[in-house]
């Protein structure tokens, strides 16, 4: 069962438009084809989209924690248990 939105669906847009290796826009995180005609698709279909992006936007976040964490460790200098 499909639940109706009280409101219309914003445009993700953050006005940082630009392609990323895997081609998702950087900012938005959709692809080309979910750019293209945002306001034109039906509703279902950017909900959808929108849904597809937090999974996105999760990764992302995990994957940028992931390498801050290994920066930070390779930063560190050798621990004394090492020098043994």
């Amino acid at each position: 069962m499909n639940q109706l939105e009280m409101f219309d669906l914003p445009n993700p847009c953050i006005g940082v438009c630009e392609s990323g290796p895997r081609g998702y826009c950087r900012g938005c995180l959709r692809s080309r084809d979910e750019r293209f005609n945002w306001h034109e698709k039906p509703e279902a279909e950017r909900a959808r989209i929108l849904r597809l992006l937090a999974d996105r936007q999760k990764r992302k976040e995990a994957f940028l924690r992931q390498q801050a964490k290994q920066e930070q460790e390779e930063n560190q200098g050798p621990s004394q248990l090492d020098l043994l």
